[in-house]
This record gives structure tokens, C-alpha cells and sequence, in this order.
């Protein structure tokens, strides 16, 4: 039987539900959940082949000032979890890069996720578990917004990055 409540609400309660489990999670490894999730988004970039990873691309990506971002990072850097760079190109801004160690908490976190929506789903076939899935693809894909880390990825493709001033030298 349908729940009558909006769509948004059930959205946030599920929201909810995984954010103290992985909180939970982030705790036992010695993280809070916000360098838990900056760390997971540097993995991920990383991952995916992106390159150099700047400060100023986390602070967009996790809408994050750049005080808070320069804290999270040291304490991350601290636990030898990253480390931080001068980039080459200008040294006011940084480079990111994870160590191993923060890679496997990373893919720990990831088995905890899926732990955590299994356990969500428990009742639920595996054919409703990969609808839901699916389905929440496709509500991102449709999203009115463009993924950030998207803009961020295409500038560097164009061999520019969200600091380095464009003037008639460079080269696209």
C-alpha cells in the first residue's frame, strides 16, 4: 500500500536512513562524515581518471567554503590520508591526491552502502532493488542541474582549469 506522503519527504527519509548508517561507519574508521565524504569525492575523481584535483574543485563539488575545505583537507592530510600540493602552475592554489590507505576506506564505505541499501530493501525483490536502482538514475540524469564535477572535468579537457587565468599565451 502506497504511503501518502510527498515525494521529497520520502526521499529525505531515506536520505536520513543512510546518512546516520554511514555516519555510523565513518565514526568507527576515526572520520567525520563530511571528510568522509570529501575523501570518497577525491577517491572517485581519482578513479575515474580526472587528473589534478584542486582545492577549489572540491570546494565547488561539496559547496563548501574555502576555509572549511582548507581545515577538512589538513586534518585528511594529518591522518595520512592525502596529501596537499602547491600546484605547479600556481602556487596559490592546491592539488589533492589519496593515498592507498584512503582508497580502501573508501571501497570500505562503498560494501557499507550497499550494505546499508540492501538492508533498506531487505523485503524487496532483486528485480525491485535493481528498479529502484535504475529509477534513480534516471531521476539524476534528468535533474535541472549539471553535475559540477561534469563543468569541472570539461574545462580541464579543454586543458583550463577553474583558476588559471586565460590570457592570449594560452592554448585551448
Amino acid at each position: 500500500m502506497p504511503i501518502s506522503m510527498p515525494f521529497g519527504l520520502k526521499i529525505a527519509i531515506i536520505n536520513r536512513m543512510f546518512k546516520k548508517r554511514l555516519d555510523d561507519k565513518a565514526k568507527e574508521l576515526g572520520l567525520t562524515s563530511a571528510q568522509l565524504r570529501v575523501l570518497g569525492t577525491i577517491s572517485r575523481l581519482e578513479a575515474e581518471g580526472k587528473g589534478e584535483i584542486h582545492q577549489t574543485d572540491l570546494e565547488k563539488i561539496e559547496h563548501v567554503s574555502h576555509p572549511a575545505m582548507t581545515k577538512m583537507l589538513h586534518r585528511l592530510e594529518d591522518k595520512k590520508l592525502i596529501t596537499v600540493t602547491p600546484y605547479h602552475k600556481d602556487k596559490r592554489y592546491n592539488t589533492i591526491c589519496c593515498f592507498n590507505e584512503a582508497v580502501a576506506i573508501y571501497n570500505v564505505i562503498l560494501a557499507h552502502d550497499e550494505e546499508v541499501f540492501d538492508e533498506i530493501c531487505r523485503n524487496l525483490s532483486l528485480k525491485q532493488k535493481d528498479m529502484i536502482r535504475k529509477s534513480m538514475d534516471l531521476l539524476l540524469e534528468e535533474a535541472d542541474f549539471k553535475d559540477e564535477r561534469d563543468q569541472i572535468v570539461e574545462k580541464k579537457k579543454r586543458g583550463k582549469t577553474a583558476y588559471e587565468k586565460q590570457d592570449n599565451n594560452d592554448q585551448p
